[in-house]
């Protein structure tokens, strides 16, 4: 507030004033995270008031006086705007000091003398004859109205003891300064006013009454005030991208990006759920769970175009040499120095292991999800040794850019008609969730979770949601390993549980956590090469099972909750899904119905856990990513009420899609009575040449086997990846006698699947769960034919149907396409 009637000394001030003012908004702009913040932190800086009259400076100083940083006011100004001049200045100033004995107060006079009185008040005196009016008026202001760097001084000397340019010094100065030190800035409420005058009124407001007596004592106001400041810290950096600092970086930023350009499917997904979680306060809505994204950095596609540029690989890239040497190609290629530098400023915030993961321009899209397509590497963290770790992460950046021209990629490219030219890779650093336990790290779960369950068991619904959970890390689900499913709207009931016998069967066995015993990170084009797929009772050890794990109790031949006791530990989250000792139900169907109504579209959503915290800390959920599922079009009125076996290749009651599919001419099945899993991987490398032949004819066909197809486990069924049978346009798993495997769900893999269309059944006919008419394609002859696997090819093309309302699918034999009247089909 200046009052001032003399049009030449305002002419004087003012431009003074702004100069100042302006010079304090471009300083503090710069803690602002992005754009957006930067326009709120311009718009909130301090205004300057102006009253000619003693009157108007009254009335302004009861309007605004809980937001005053300081007045500068004559000792003489007319009164009533008439030509009398009065000492009012003196009063008007003798009014604030007796309601706010800590308002700054400057008072100019042409009279030397007035110095005095104004002295007596407790306010500065500046003489308006001064030939260093301007700088002894700025000095007063940066000093006592909050402005530039907050100097905490000694209260007897007035020495500096130390100094904070921004937020985050001072809050790190709080833990730091002495008693009295500390004492005497809140007493004199200096903190509040630095604050306010650095637009950031949430917390300055907070701490305007401020007062040691509010406390037990000091040691606990210290505490409070650097708690506040750590909260108003990562509540502005939720629900934003920030632009990544190196000089002001730390764990407090929760997405920053590095880069221009685009930052990638994925690392959209990220910040569209950190906006999610802001918008609808899910962050401490459950009581000792924080629901968060881990701390993420994005490097952006352009990095990517540059390094692909500068180290001209695309000729390496486009060429057919084998993903291990396109990967020793990038290995040896060089980032951009800058990078260096910012991922050297990463590594000082870092507490735990980090996943470099891919972020390519065309993952998780709405019509295409590239889900599992392109590599994740995880780095140990190596404490103390900043060189060691930054050349780490650069070489898992780098593998994660080869990644983009390995053969399974390109394959996938040519599938989904894109050129791989055109794609572009976003990387995103992120830490992992979890704990150290000897020699290997791991979260206390990991989950997929879908907003729509296409294989629901009475009371669920499809819209019910489903959610996959492991013990360790997710790679396990992912790949196809055996979870827990449950539905998140009845999770205490669980089919692999019903019975100590399926229990022991379906449950989970291994888990992967990150080896930390390798003496060097030395990345392959295998992203798993460093994580241990370990037995569940090597955890038995870890203070983490007791969360997730039950006891077998053979002499009873009960599961007993808990790991007390002797017997088998089985992996059945009974303390979280039986008796609510952490709220994963509530948590994650919470997601899915936020992120569904925003997204408009089904979702799925991964997700990690850490529930091993110190007693005095909440637990933890991480939201790793959130993707769209791509439906198939159910606009066609498809109905399979009956069907006739004589005219039929195969019926299923468990079918994913909808919709008629024809010109296909060529069915591909293992054959049934010579399937043995220890096989399983010669028959996914025979698989593969065939689906090369079928991709140069450009043909599609029908692919039945057994067991899950796309597991990493060669026991659970063909572990084969998407690229290597990307021709198929019908999959069938079908169940053997002795080999019943329940569908897969919750990979990626399966998710690939239906994100192309691609027509999914099951079939057991072991327990009269559909049809499999393997009689008829043995009588036919074979187009190719090898010791596991068979191809068939029609003259004419084969008719399938699929039914997305009823779940049920049906492969025809050929032209066998005409309703019957019972019901059936007829040539």
């Amino acid at each position: 507030l200046l009052a001032e009637d003399s049009v030449r000394f305002i002419s004087s001030y003012l431009p003074n004033l702004y100069k100042i003012v302006l010079k304090q908004s471009r300083e503090f702009m710069k803690e602002a995270l992005n754009e957006h913040q930067k326009m709120l932190r311009a718009r909130g800086r301090p205004k300057i008031l102006l009253a000619t009259t003693y009157e108007e400076a009254l009335s302004l100083y009861e309007r605004f006086k809980y937001n005053l940083l300081g007045v500068i006011s004559d000792v003489s100004f007319k009164k009533h705007r008439k030509d009398i001049e009065t000492r009012d200045g003196l009063e008007f100033c003798s009014l604030i000091k007796s309601e706010d004995k800590n308002m700054p107060v400057l008072m100019q006079s042409s009279d030397v003398s007035n110095e005095r009185a104004a002295k007596d008040l407790g306010a500065g005196f500046i003489y308006k004859g001064s030939k260093t009016l301007s700088i002894e008026l700025r000095n007063f202001v940066v000093r006592n109205f909050g402005f530039g760097e907050f100097i905490f001084r000694d209260p007897d000397t007035l020495q500096e003891v130390a100094r904070a340019a921004d937020l985050q010094a001072l809050q790190h100065l709080i833990l730091k300064i002495p008693d009295n030190v500390l004492q005497y800035h809140t007493r004199r409420n200096e903190i509040s006013k630095w604050l306010n005058a650095r637009a950031l009124f949430p917390i300055g407001q907070m701490f305007k009454f401020l007062s040691v007596d509010d406390f037990h004592s000091l040691h606990d106001m210290r505490n409070f005030i650097y708690e506040s400041i750590a909260n108003f810290r990562m509540s502005k950096g939720r629900g934003v991208i920030a632009e990544f600092d190196k000089e002001s970086f730390d764990e407090y930023l929760i997405f920053s990006r590095i880069g221009e350009g685009s930052i990638g499917g994925k690392a959209r997904g990220l910040a569209f759920l950190d906006a999610l979680i802001k918008k609808h306060n899910l962050f401490y809505k459950y009581d000792n769970v924080i629901v968060t994204i881990p701390g993420t950095v994005v490097i952006g596609t352009d990095i990517f175009d540059e390094f692909m540029e500068t180290n001209e690989l695309h000729k390496v890239a486009m060429s057919d040499l084998p993903d291990e040497e396109i990967l020793q190609h990038f290995l040896k290629a060089q980032l951009s120095g800058k990078l260096y530098q910012d991922l050297y400023a990463l590594v000082s915030a870092l507490r735990n292991p980090v996943a470099v993961r891919s972020s390519s321009k065309l993952e998780d899209s709405h019509y295409q999800p590239f889900a599992g397509i392109y590599s994740t590497y995880m780095v140990p963290l190596v404490e103390n040794d900043k060189p060691r770790m930054v050349r780490m992460i650069t070489d898992a950046i780098k593998s994660v850019y080869a990644s983009v021209f390995f053969r399974s990629s390109k394959a996938y490219m040519a599938a989904t008609s894109n050129v791989i030219d055109e794609e572009k890779m976003g990387i995103i650093i992120q830490e992992v969730t979890g704990n150290r336990y000897g020699k290997r790290f791991y979260p206390t779960i990991s989950g997929v979770a879908r907003s729509i369950n296409f294989y629901p068991i009475k009371p669920e619904k499809p819209e019910d949601g489903i959610v996959n959970v492991a013990f360790g890390l997710g790679k396990y689900i992912v790949d196809g390993g055996i979870s827990l499913r449950f539905s998140p709207r009845y999770p205490k009931k669980i089919l692999q549980l019903s019975s100590p016998e399926m229990a022991m069967r379906d449950t989970q066995k291994i888990f992967y956590a990150l080896d930390l015993s390798l003496d060097d990170f030395t990345p392959t084009a295998d992203d798993g090469f460093n994580l241990l797929p370990l037995p569940v009772k090597e955890a038995s050890t870890d203070s983490s099972l007791k969360y997730v794990a039950s006891t077998y109790d053979a002499e009873n031949q009960t599961i007993r909750d808990g790991i007390g006791g002797k017997g088998r530990k089985l992996i059945t989250f009974s303390s979280i899904l039986n008796h609510n000792v952490f709220p994963l139900a509530e948590i994650v169907q919470n997601i899915l119905q936020i992120g569904q109504r925003e997204m408009n579209n089904p979702i799925e959503i991964e997700f990690a856990i850490n529930l091993d915290t110190p007693p005095d800390q909440p637990k933890v959920f991480n939201a790793l990513q959130i993707r769209p599922i791509v439906l198939s079009e159910q606009t066609k009125n498809i109905e399979i009420d009956t069907y006739s076996k004589e005219n039929t290749i195969l019926y299923s009651e468990a079918a994913l899609g909808n919709g008629v599919f024809e010109h296909m001419a060529d069915f591909v099945y293992v054959k049934p009575n010579a399937f043995n899993a220890a096989n399983s991987k010669e028959i996914a490398v025979a698989l593969e040449k065939l689906n090369d032949e079928f991709r140069k004819t450009g043909r599609n066909y029908v692919l039945v086997g057994p067991g899950r197809w796309g597991s990493s486990d060669p026991w659970l069924g063909i572990p084969i990846k998407w690229g290597q049978i990307s021709e198929a346009r019908i999959i069938v798993e079908s169940g053997l006698d002795h080999f019943r495997i329940d569908p897969s769900q919750g990979t990626h893999f399966f998710q690939n699947l239906t994100s192309f269309r691609v027509g999914y059944m099951t079939v057991n006919p072991y327990r009269n769960d559909g049809f499999y008419n393997v009689e008829f394609l043995e009588s036919l002859p074979a187009t190719y034919e090898d010791s596991f696997i068979r191809h068939v090819h029609f003259d004419r093309p084969i008719i399938i149907k699929i039914d997305g309302r009823s779940n049920r699918g049906i492969i025809l034999k050929p032209m066998m396409n005409k309703p019957s009247p019972d019901g059936g089909y007829l040539q």
